[in-house]
């Protein structure tokens, strides 16, 4: 490798572009936003003006920073139906629910949870349900594919031409893959798909070359690595700076918490506590909920600071943000509702934050954890986050992420693995816990009543003509 290495980090709300040095430094950073549009009464990606936005950027960075190698990660649900060069239909917005008539379908034939270690799960967050209903509703397309390519992939095949599996994307929680057998489900076998999935390749490896078309109208050979699941990027990265028996608090619209110290009986699927599947195939023990989406429509969108006397005041008054306010999480069974009073502006953002807060507490001890405590992503920069979870969890340590765009970083820590280097070191910092009054009581209340809630809910569910899924 004779250049830098550009990363692509595709989010579900922002798409990033990041430029590392061999000796790891950050080079330069872009960012950019998916566009979602209508195709057929479907949501789907606009991936051609992402893909515009994709080769814009890498000329810009291969002529300010001779980036000579290219690596990807994305967020996961995510895929594509190919046919040669050809994408057969646009990709789908993994937040959209499946028609009725397709889940009564899918659903019943969906493995155990003892085989998949993923329960059911709502709209596209398993994309089985996704593809089933790609065959049902468009059996045209879906027979004259000839690759099913999870997202990372498709970006690869964008830029080199080759269809490519992985098993990081592969194990998150799709329904497709059984990981103690590091293989296919049963449901890939029963449905005739393990031929439309290509061959797996390990996360970071070197798949092809790319051409890259620069202003003088010069072009560069860049060499392109398989891509990654951004959660499972982040863990890779930690552990590959010599961090060990550690839980991973992956922030940003998902909260993603992966203690591999779990054990897998622990795993409770009502709970949506998963197996994912590290870089390397092993199960990794998870749990997520969807802590940025659920902020941001609690709080209104707030994005100033939130001063600890708010949080304070809110803590005194008694007010709480009960789940669930997106779809997933701990408690699906919950409508999200704040209760104790009205509150609007900072007020309304302290009960928000307190509220990621409680969840990711809550979170942390289904999950078993014990360990040494990781905060990376978007909290990872908020004090008044960190502080309140290590106030809440005097027992670990909790770490920061001073870079605090893991996904991306452990993307490029595989693909410089791959060439033989090791740039990064652990950087975390330690976290020191806040005092804010109140902060224990107000948590034990906060557990009773959303118990109470997911009590309730589910007493309601079991009563006659309320059905049961």
């Amino acid at each position: 490798m004779s250049g830098a290495l550009a990363v692509f980090d595709f989010g579900k709300t922002n798409t990033k572009l990041f430029v590392f040095a061999q000796d790891g430094t950050l080079l330069d950073e872009r960012r950019s936003a998916p566009a979602w549009t209508d195709f057929r009464g479907r949501a789907v990606l606009d991936d051609a003006a992402l893909l515009v936005w994709l080769k814009e950027q890498l000329a810009c960075v291969v002529s300010q920073h001779d980036v000579a190698n290219v690596m990807v990660s994305a967020h996961g649900c995510t895929f594509a139906l190919t046919r040669g060069g050809e994408l057969l239909h646009p990709i789908l917005d993994y937040e959209q629910e499946v028609p009725e008539t397709v889940s009564a379908e899918i659903d019943p034939k969906l493995p155990a949870f003892s085989e998949s270690f993923t329960p059911w799960l709502p709209l596209g967050f398993s994309i089985a349900r996704h593809m089933y209903w790609l065959q049902m509703d468009e059996p045209d397309i879906f027979a004259q594919t000839d690759a099913v390519l999870c997202f990372p992939q498709y970006w690869i095949w964008r830029l080199t031409g080759r269809t490519l599996a992985e098993c990081s994307y592969l194990g998150a929680h799709s329904q497709l893959w059984a990981p103690l057998e590091r293989d296919y489900s049963s449901l890939v076998d029963r449905l005739g798909w393990r031929a439309l999935f290509p061959e797996i390749v390990p996360a970071g490896a070197v798949v092809g070359k790319t051409a890259v078309t620069l202003k003088d109208g010069s072009t560069r050979e860049l060499d392109v690595h398989n891509g990654v699941h951004d959660s499972n990027a982040a863990l890779s990265y930690y552990r590959m700076t010599g961090l060990e028996h550690f839980t991973l608090v992956s922030t940003g619209t998902w909260v993603i918490i992966i203690n591999l110290d779990c054990p897998l009986d622990a795993l409770d699927g009502e709970r949506d506590m998963i197996a994912n599947v590290t870089v390397k195939g092993e199960p990794a023990p998870s749990l997520r909920f969807m802590g940025g989406r659920e902020y941001d429509r609690i709080s209104g969108q707030w994005n100033k600071p939130i001063a600890q006397a708010t949080v304070e005041r809110v803590i005194e008054r008694g007010v709480f943000a009960l789940p669930s306010w997106a779809a997933g999480g701990p408690f699906p069974e919950n409508e999200g509702h704040v209760l104790g009073g009205e509150v609007e502006g900072e007020e309304r953002a302290a009960v928000a934050a307190l509220y990621v807060v409680m969840m990711t507490d809550l979170s942390l001890d289904l999950i078993r954890s014990q360990n040494l405590l990781v905060v990376d992503g978007g909290l990872a920069r908020i004090d008044l986050f960190n502080g309140m979870l290590a106030q809440l969890r005097p027992r670990q340590t909790v770490v920061r992420s001073a870079m605090a765009e893991g996904s991306a970083t452990g993307a490029a820590a595989l693909a410089f693995d791959a060439l033989g280097l090791a740039p990064f070191r652990d950087e975390t910092v330690p976290v020191r816990p806040s005092a804010v009054k109140g902060l224990e009581a107000y948590r034990d209340r906060w557990r009773e009543l959303a118990e109470q809630a997911r009590d309730d809910a589910r007493a309601n569910r079991m009563m006659p003509g309320k059905g049961e899924r």
